[in-house]
């Protein structure tokens, strides 16, 4: 396989670190990961574009930035259980793997969840459980979550979701407003019964299918 660290250095700093993502531990997340290992075979050379790519089944790998930027959102600290809804190919999650203790993701199809274990499986990550099902519900047997970061835009945040995270952890999700926008919302559990809202920006992602979500 061609050695891609020059390609990676180059994708954290240009597209993320000199885009405002500051959090030290993503950064250095974020230059660990081969990204490449995480596309369909033939679109290696196109892994660190500033762009998403398919990946099959109707759904993409985010692009570079985005992933940081959710990550930095969830204020992602070394010890902290993760959640992550929408796995894909998996490089969200072997991002997440590298700064959190453990990392349990939920993807919705059974072929990108066998490809994703297999991935992370290869590069020897693991303290990442991936199951299919659907997101929106959650996990909540593996809970609570410090942090929950969804990759599907969602008509509102789902119940199931932030009552899963524990007290003072952030669900970063984004939400869509009316027929096209989504805005990247951060939810953060402030007590049993009580959660903050912040907006952080416009974003653009495939629909959050399930019960608790688009049907």
């Amino acid at each position: 396989m061609t050695d891609r660290t020059t390609d990676r250095e180059a994708m954290v700093t240009r597209q993320i670190e000199r885009r405002g993502v500051r959090d030290r531990h993503v950064l250095e997340a974020m230059r660990t990961v081969p990204r490449e290992v995480f596309v369909d075979p033939g679109m290696e050379e196109f892994a660190y574009e500033d762009r998403p790519l398919p990946i099959g089944d109707g759904q993409t790998i985010s692009q570079p930035y985005i992933v940081g930027l959710m990550i930095e959102a969830a204020e992602l600290r070394p010890g902290d259980r993760v959640l992550e809804i929408g796995a894909g190919s998996g490089y969200a999650a072997a991002v997440l793997s590298r700064i959190a203790t453990s990392v349990h993701a939920i993807e919705r199809h059974e072929a990108l969840t066998r490809k994703a274990e297999a991935r992370l499986a290869r590069l020897g990550y693991d303290n990442v459980t991936i199951r299919t099902g659907d997101g929106t519900r959650g996990w909540a047997e593996a809970g609570p979550f410090d942090a929950i970061l969804v990759a599907a835009g969602a008509p509102t945040a789902p119940e199931s979701l932030k009552h899963q995270l524990a007290i003072g952890g952030a669900l970063v999700i984004p939400v869509q407003h009316g027929d096209r926008h989504q805005t990247l919302t951060r939810i953060r559990r402030t007590a049993d019964d009580a959660w903050d809202e912040e907006e952080l920006g416009a974003v653009n992602f495939v629909p959050l299918i399930g019960a608790e979500g688009w049907t």
